[in-house]
């Protein structure tokens, strides 16, 4: 399984996919400049990505390499999954359904529809999302593109590690936050073990912490602030092998530490992130990851979407 998902599987897909997605920057600063002590600290501002999140490497991955057929793709999402296949459907023709829980931020589901797609809301929680979206494609025969449990989606996510490890080789340590895995789980594949890698989730959904802990993916807790994106019942199947091999350790952390970074960002950067794009700094703004004084620190910011307002 290990051997499934190779750095040179990645850079051959990040050849197919390089004109559909951007390289999104790298901004480097002073770990004091948010109160914490003196260290270097880049941000990957993924949340720039098309779509607001890294996502849709993972769905231009999919309807690039694999044949689409008449009825189109069908996928289910918390919400970013969801916007990015419906992006990468608009830019290449073709048509996209949707599912969705009634979870979802309203500033998603506006993309969603923004963006053309078909959308249906089923259930409270991703997997409610699941569930109708595999009933919808027996019906169709629309081509389910998965959030994490597909190796196209793996391969895609890969795709940022890759980018990341040409703009910044000095870092040390990623903080990620996890999910279903899809992330973490292609960045992990093209590291394979030359940074630490660290996972962040809410203690609200600890998919990865609990499958880490069992030695297998298991069914977690599927809640918090961060639930639209960090909060599928359990981790996939296809990345777990590599999150045992290569990932360091998963840190908790809580919704007002989330919420805190969310602030903190804004406050700094006066860069807006949604609660699951924010998670991976919760970690160091709150102590749940600790850095050695020198230790390089980059931070995947992964998602922006997020409602906001001018004035």
């Amino acid at each position: 399984m290990c051997q499934a998902i190779a750095p040179d599987h990645i850079s051959a897909v990040h050849e197919v996919i390089r004109f559909d997605i951007r390289r999104t920057p790298i901004i480097e600063i002073d770990r004091a400049e948010f109160g914490l002590a003196p260290g270097p600290l880049s941000f990957k501002l993924e949340l720039l990505q098309h779509s607001g999140s890294f996502k849709a490497r993972g769905a231009f991955a999919n309807l690039r390499l694999r044949a689409v057929p008449p009825a189109g793709v069908v996928a289910a999402s918390g919400g970013n999954h969801g916007v990015a296949v419906a992006y990468a459907a608009r830019q290449l023709g073709v048509a996209a359904k949707i599912f969705v829980p009634s979870v979802t931020a309203e500033a998603k589901l506006a993309r969603l529809r923004e963006y053309g797609a078909d959308v249906s809301i089923a259930g409270e929680r991703y997997d409610d999302a699941l569930a109708a979206s595999k009933e919808w494609r027996e019906r169709s025969g629309a081509m389910d593109v998965h959030a994490f449990e597909q190796r196209e989606t793996l391969l895609g996510q890969g795709t940022l590690g890759l980018e990341l490890a040409s703009q910044l080789p000095r870092a040390e340590t990623l903080l990620v936050a996890v999910g279903g895995g899809g992330l973490i789980g292609g960045i992990a594949a093209w590291y394979r073990g030359r940074v630490k890698v660290v996972g962040v989730e809410p203690f609200a959904s600890p998919t990865l912490f609990k499958a880490l802990g069992a030695g297998r993916p298991v069914d977690a807790e599927a809640g918090g602030i961060a639930a639209d994106s960090l909060a599928p019942r359990r981790v996939g199947e296809l990345m777990f092998p590599y999150a045992q091999r290569y990932v360091d350790r998963v840190a908790l952390v809580t919704d007002s530490a989330i919420r805190e970074a969310q602030l903190a960002l804004w406050e700094k950067l006066r860069i807006a992130t949604e609660p699951g794009g924010a998670a991976a700094f919760a970690a160091l703004l709150s102590g749940a990851y600790q850095p050695a004084p020198a230790e390089h620190v980059c931070v995947i910011l992964c998602g922006g979407n997020v409602a906001w307002q001018i004035g």
